[in-house]
């Protein structure tokens, strides 16, 4: 978890300073420089910036924490077949953000006729830092289950996993003495060690799963977030304002139910749902801070935000995709029941298919 922390604080110093470094680089040409729309306009902008930010900050909270509020409904336990119905919703959300709005930002970015012929409309730099970006998310997913069972392995990781099979032991241990059946006891001791070596993988996986699910919804929610401050557009923010809302609010309940499978404890719990909430209302901040100087359309800011949002996309597309969906309909309860994968898939169509919408506005 200290890795995951010190991961976001890096990323949110290289926001800043990238927003610095662009500004000395933002004067090279008037016309991919500033925004002549009719809708631009400074005064109206700020008020729906502010309202952005706080809108957009309740409804992320309330989407990461309604899966770890509701886990005392026994209906949405996520043993349970609604759970089930309701992450495949939130997945196919993330699936569309990253294919939907994500990746056709970063394709327009890099395309735009601000930037030189000569690379960047001469190879697909997006298509090719999003592969590459999967690829990477890949190795990281599979480098840290290693590392995680390694650690499960010689105790470090889930002491409480230890602890209860240490006491499970303990009172086989106590029921052998009067039993003269010793080895049926004995075999039963056996047949436990596979089911919790199981549960103890799988609960690895639901960790790993949370925590690169979370750092790839932090990168692109501040980038988004800095896109959204640094406009003065304010058709354009009319329309970011209800999509984000509506985009962080089921974003976060995929993300939430990650948290909840993943069984952590209540402070790292509480620091992975602050992050999510506020790295979006944070980009808005870093944006309107830096409205006056920040061009989105100079060739450095392009740039950067294309090949941030390629790789967001890159890494949202894998985590729906693998970590997710293939993880849950190739999994033992899907699998046991036809009719349940009907309505899972139902509810991905549903979730990608809302926010699909949602790109016609935003």
């Amino acid at each position: 978890m200290a890795t995951t922390t010190s991961l976001l604080k890096s990323i949110c110093i290289f926001f800043i300073l990238f927003s610095i470094f662009t500004n000395q680089a933002d004067s090279q040409s008037d016309e991919c420089g500033a925004d002549k729309s009719s809708c631009n306009d400074k005064a109206a902008a700020l008020p729906l910036k502010i309202i952005a930010i706080a809108s957009i900050l309740v409804t992320s909270m309330i989407g990461v924490c309604a899966p770890l509020v509701t886990r005392s409904i026994p209906a949405l336990h996520p043993d349970r077949n609604l759970f089930v119905i309701v992450k495949a919703f939130a997945a196919g959300i993330i699936l569309a953000t990253g294919f939907m709005h994500v990746l056709p930002d970063s394709f327009d970015m890099l395309s735009s006729s601000c930037l030189k012929d000569n690379p960047w409309h001469k190879f697909p730099f997006t298509g090719f830092v999003a592969m590459l970006s999967a690829i990477a998310t890949l190795m990281v997913d599979s480098m840290a289950t290693s590392i995680y069972s390694r650690k499960c392995n010689s105790g470090v990781i889930n002491p409480e996993a230890a602890d209860q099979e240490r006491n499970q032991q303990a009172a086989e241990r106590d029921q052998e003495r009067p039993v003269a059946s010793f080895g049926h006891v004995h075999g039963h001791t056996h047949s436990l060690e596979p089911k919790v070596a199981t549960e103890v993988s799988q609960l690895l996986r639901y960790r790993v799963i949370a925590m690169v699910l979370e750092l790839g919804i932090i990168v692109h929610s501040v980038v988004i977030g800095l896109s959204v401050g640094a406009t003065n557009n304010t058709c354009t923010i009319k329309g970011l304002v209800a999509a984000l809302c509506f985009h962080q609010m089921f974003e976060g309940m995929g993300l939430g139910g990650c948290i909840l499978q993943a069984e952590y404890k209540l402070v790292k719990r509480l620091i992975m749902v602050f992050f999510f909430s506020v790295t979006t209302p944070f980009g808005i901040a870093l944006g309107i801070a830096l409205s006056k100087t920040y061009k989105e359309n100079s060739p450095s800011s392009l740039i950067t935000v294309g090949l941030l949002n390629a790789s967001s996309a890159g890494l949202l597309i894998y985590m729906a995709l693998v970590d997710l969906l293939s993880a849950d309909f190739m999994g033992p309860k899907l699998q046991g029941s036809i009719k349940l994968q009907i309505k899972s898939y139902a509810a991905v169509l549903l979730g990608a298919g809302g926010m699909s919408l949602m790109a016609k506005w935003a």
